[in-house]
């Protein structure tokens, strides 16, 4: 299956279905020597994984990482990095009634039309079950980054029409004191309730996630192609459910005047304001990057949908299974872990074009 990479030093390939034996990755490119801390690898599966509160999926699942390859003593090889996680609480009976019939919104009916044939399962690959992978190489790029300065900072800013005031740079203790990732914890409960009042009707609802990267060196980036920011952008946009990605001023920029919006020197290290987001002209400018990903709500409502099934007939459908009521506080380690992936991959790129 082509579109399974990703990546141009640093290169993660992923394999695996929802409710096959176990999903994996190789992961090429990584530096060798490096200290890997896999219980660091695993408190991020954690955060991404289902069943953690009432606020996501029940499904429960381990997610224990087992590595096959690559390390030694603790420290990595210099070659592939091979993985896999077992699923364990797969509960393939739930899709047994959707099996012929296309769900609205899923990519049932453009796997089928492609292929000529799909895993009904919990979605097969198009699940974001394959995400758990993701956030194993997101992880190990963080550890690397974040030994030359780079850092995240990555939550939940909105959920529904619930707004964070301030989008700043919080630590990961004050974002993981909050039960759904969002920092200020008098917007986080308004999301909660709203989350589970959308939950008890069967019904889902969508948010906004919101990344911050400090440390980024300046130089990051190969135009004209692969701008950092359009790699970005791509990255996030091959996540499950995303629907929007947002750098710097985004969409309200359309609204200023130049004089408004231009970010002017304050030293040769620093702008006054940071309207570009960090990137100027496909490049890192130094400045903190920023950006914001939107997810839609999750298409599998536990209540009755009219669809049609892969005769054309029109049936209703109820779907089983478990599911989240709002994918993006599970979604913010998977972010998180695409910037690194990006970050870490332009940032070895950089080292092959300059001495």
């Amino acid at each position: 299956m082509a579109g399974s990479s990703y990546g141009t030093i640093f290169k993660l390939t992923t394999f695996g279905e929802s409710h096959g034996k176990a999903i994996g990755g190789v992961l090429d490119g990584v530096p060798s020597g490096i200290h890997l801390d896999l219980e660091k690898i695993q408190q991020d599966l954690n955060k991404r994984k289902p069943g953690q509160s009432e606020y996501t999926t029940s499904r429960a699942e381990d997610d224990k990482l087992i590595i096959l390859s690559g390390l030694f003593q603790g420290k990595t090889l210099g070659t592939p990095i091979g993985f896999y996680i077992e699923n364990t609480d797969q509960r393939s009976e739930d899709y047994a009634d959707i099996a012929m019939a296309f769900r609205p919104s899923h990519a049932d009916f453009t796997y089928t039309h492609k292929y000529g044939i799909r895993d009904p399962r919990g979605g097969g690959r198009s699940s974001a079950r394959e995400t758990a992978c993701r956030v194993v190489a997101g992880s190990v790029a963080k550890q690397i980054v974040q030994s030359i300065g780079i850092q995240f900072s990555t939550y939940v800013c909105k959920v529904g029409g619930i707004e964070m005031v301030k989008n700043s740079f919080y630590t990961s203790p004050e974002i993981e004191s909050s039960p759904i990732r969002c920092p200020e914890l008098e917007i986080s409960k308004k999301m909660e309730d709203l989350i589970l009042s959308v939950k008890g009707e069967g019904d889902t609802v969508g948010g906004v996630i919101q990344c911050i990267i400090q440390g980024v060196p300046v130089g990051l980036g190969e135009p004209v192609f692969d701008k950092l920011h359009a790699e970005l952008g791509k990255a996030m946009l091959s996540i499950n459910a995303t629907k929007g990605f947002e750098i710097g001023s985004g969409f309200a920029s359309c609204e200023w005047r130049g004089s408004q919006h231009n970010d002017a020197f304050d030293s040769l290290t620093s702008t006054k304001t940071n309207n570009s987001g960090g990137i100027q002209g496909g490049i890192s400018n130094g400045m903190p990057i920023h950006f914001k990903v939107a997810f839609k709500p999750v298409s599998t409502l536990l209540k009755e949908q009219e669809t049609v099934n892969e005769l054309g007939e029109k049936v209703i459908i109820k779907p089983g299974g478990r599911h989240d009521p709002c994918v993006v506080p599970r979604a913010v380690p998977i972010v998180e872990s695409m910037a690194a992936i990006v970050i870490l991959d332009f940032y070895l790129r950089n080292k092959s074009v300059t001495l």
